[in-house]
């Protein structure tokens, strides 16, 4: 048995090289169209926020500079890491760097090979809802 072999069984969980990460739970949970998830408030034009939603799951849910909401699944596609809320129209991976634009979800720099992941979203009033 090798000493990485080792150090993986007693870690119980996953190290740097031992394996894929497990990806934590995200994307809409049990929620269902129109459920809340935000106040459009919180949510600054050209920024975002990690938002937990109802019954289960998290978003990134971001606001245009033009003032439309958006939101994207916030597991990074390289490896299901969560991405840190946009600063200065990026959003950033803070496992591996992997960055995305604010606006569309689109990959900006590797190593991801793909941007986030849409999920609809609308504002109803002052609240962001699923759509």
């Amino acid at each position: 048995m090798t000493r990485r072999a080792v150090l993986c069984g007693l870690a119980g969980a996953t190290i740097a090289g031992c394996g894929t990460p497990a990806k934590p739970a995200a994307g809409t949970g049990t929620a269902k169209p129109g459920d809340p998830l935000v106040g459009l408030a919180e949510i600054p034009a050209g920024g975002g926020k990690l938002v937990d939603v109802p019954g289960g799951g998290r978003l990134l849910v971001v606001r245009t500079r033009a003032g439309e909401v958006r939101a994207f699944d916030p597991r990074c596609p390289h490896t299901g890491s969560i991405v840190s809320p946009p600063a200065k129209g990026i959003v950033d991976c803070p496992t591996h760097g992997s960055t995305f634009d604010v606006e569309t979800g689109d990959l900006r720099k590797g190593p991801a090979t793909a941007g986030l992941t849409a999920v609809p979203v609308r504002a109803a009033g002052d609240r962001v809802v699923l759509g």
